[in-house]
C-alpha cells in the first residue's frame, strides 16, 4: 500500500464523521436556541398574565418565534444527512457539511438568546405601554432574521458539497 492510497482511504473512512457532525450541530443549537427563547420569552408572559391575562394571546409572539428557530435546525440537518453517502462522500463534502450545520446552529442560538431576552422584557413593557409593542416585534423581527441567515448560509454551503 501506498501512502496516498491510505490517505484515500481515510478520507472516505473519516469524511462522513464531519457531515453527520454538521446534522447533529445544526439541530442540537438550533434547539438550545428555540428552548432558551422560548423558556425566557415564556417566563416574561406568565409574569405579565398575572396582572394583565387578556394580554397573554397577544403576548405570545416570542415564543412562537423561538420555536421556529428549532425547525430551522431542523431542515437543515434533514438536508445534510439525506446528502451523506458513504460510497463517494468526500473530505470536502463533510467539511462543507459541518460549516453549514455549523453556521446555522450557531446563527440559531444567538438568535434565541435576543428573541428570548427581548421576549422577555418586551412583552412586560408592552403591557405596560401599549405603544411599546410594535416595536418589541420589530426587534423580534430582526432578531429572527439572525436564524434565518444561517439557514440561508447554510443552504448555500451544503449545495458546494458532492
Amino acid at each position: 500500500l501506498t501512502s496516498s492510497h491510505m490517505a484515500d482511504d481515510d478520507v472516505n473512512q473519516y469524511a462522513p464523521f464531519f457531515g453527520f457532525i454538521g446534522a447533529a450541530a445544526a439541530l442540537s443549537f438550533a434547539c438550545l436556541g428555540a428552548a432558551y427563547g422560548t423558556a425566557k420569552a415564556g417566563v416574561g408572559v406568565s409574569a405579565m398574565g398575572v396582572q394583565h391575562p387578556g394580554l397573554v394571546m397577544k403576548s405570545i409572539i416570542p415564543v412562537v418565534m423561538a420555536g421556529v428557530l428549532g425547525i430551522y435546525g431542523l431542515i437543515v440537518a434533514v438536508v445534510i444527512s439525506s446528502a451523506i453517502n458513504p460510497k463517494d462522500y468526500t473530505l470536502f463534502s463533510g467539511y462543507a457539511h459541518l460549516s453549514a450545520g455549523l453556521a446555522c446552529g450557531l446563527a440559531n442560538l444567538a438568535a434565541g438568546f435576543a428573541i428570548g431576552i427581548v421576549g422577555d422584557a418586551g412583552v412586560r413593557a408592552a403591557a405596560q405601554q401599549q405603544k411599546l409593542y410594535v416595536g418589541m416585534v420589530l426587534i423580534l423581527i430582526f432578531a429572527e432574521a439572525l436564524g434565518l441567515y444561517g439557514l440561508i448560509v447554510a443552504i448555500i454551503v451544503q449545495a458546494k458539497a458532492k
